[in-house]
Order: C-alpha cells, then sequence, then structure tokens
C-alpha cells in the first residue's frame, strides 16, 4: 500500500496543475489553441521526474528500474485520467461551445464529437506518460558502464 501512495499523491498533484494551466490558458481564450497543450507534456513529465526522484530516495539501495518506471506510469495514468475526467465535464457542462471553438481553430475536415475529442485528449496524455517515463528512468537508472 505504501508504495502506490507517492505516484497517488504525485498523479493528483500533477492533475491539479494541468487542469489549472488550462483555466488559465481559459481565461486569456487560448485554451482552444493546441499549442498552448504542449506545456502540458512538460507538466506530465516534471511530475513523474519528481515520483520516482522521491521514490528513489525512499527506496535507497533497493530501488530498480521496473520499480520506478511503474511509479512513474501510475503517476502519469492517474494524472492523465484525472485532467481527462476534468475536460469532459467542462466541454460538457462548464463550457458547451468549447467544441466549436476549437473546430474554427484546429479543422480537420470531420465532424468531431465530444467523445472524440475526449478519447483523443486521454490517448494524449498515455502516450506523454510512457514517453515521459521513459525518459526520466534513463536519468535515474543505474548505470553499467565500467569506465
Amino acid at each position: 500500500m505504501k508504495n502506490i501512495i507517492l505516484p497517488v499523491r504525485f498523479g493528483l498533484t500533477a492533475s491539479a496543475v494541468l487542469i489549472a494551466y488550462f483555466l488559465i490558458l481559459a481565461l486569456f481564450d487560448k485554451h482552444t489553441n493546441p499549442v498552448f497543450s504542449f506545456f502540458n507534456a512538460a507538466i506530465t513529465a516534471f511530475g513523474i521526474f519528481e515520483t520516482v526522484r522521491y521514490y528513489k530516495l525512499e527506496q535507497g539501495e533497493k530501488f530498480t528500474y521496473t520499480g520506478g518506471f511503474v511509479a512513474g506510469i501510475i503517476t502519469g495514468v492517474i494524472a492523465t485520467f484525472s485532467f481527462t475526467i476534468f475536460f469532459l465535464l467542462y466541454i460538457t457542462e462548464i463550457n458547451p461551445d468549447f467544441l466549436p471553438k476549437l473546430l474554427e481553430v484546429v479543422n480537420v475536415g470531420a465532424s468531431v464529437s465530444v467523445g472524440v475529442l475526449t478519447f483523443v485528449v486521454w490517448i494524449m496524455g498515455i502516450a506523454t506518460t510512457v514517453i515521459s517515463a521513459f525518459t526520466v528512468m534513463q536519468y535515474f537508472k543505474k548505470s553499467w558502464n565500467v569506465c
């Protein structure tokens, strides 16, 4: 149980930062510009980095690549899930005009439903999580270099 608390805590924190960033963009009416969503990857990666860093401090010599990677993945999945739920509520309940405004900026040439957009947000978050976890673990893994 103790091993899951750290990723959950950092996952919820990263999710809160993602939501706050989205709402700040919404204040300035920039939340429909997909370019700003690239910073979401940095927020998620930082959350994963901090999780693995603290996990390594807790584990000491027992730290393994697999353990750190799993902690990072759990953090990212929790952050992605929480943000996706918030995003779904935002585009359906808080701001139902979001989808038409987004489609004015990003013309995909087909109709896009709320479900498709939510699925895309989820997939982008999961992809970011996996890539970030692999990248972060390159920094924290034990080196086998003998020189």
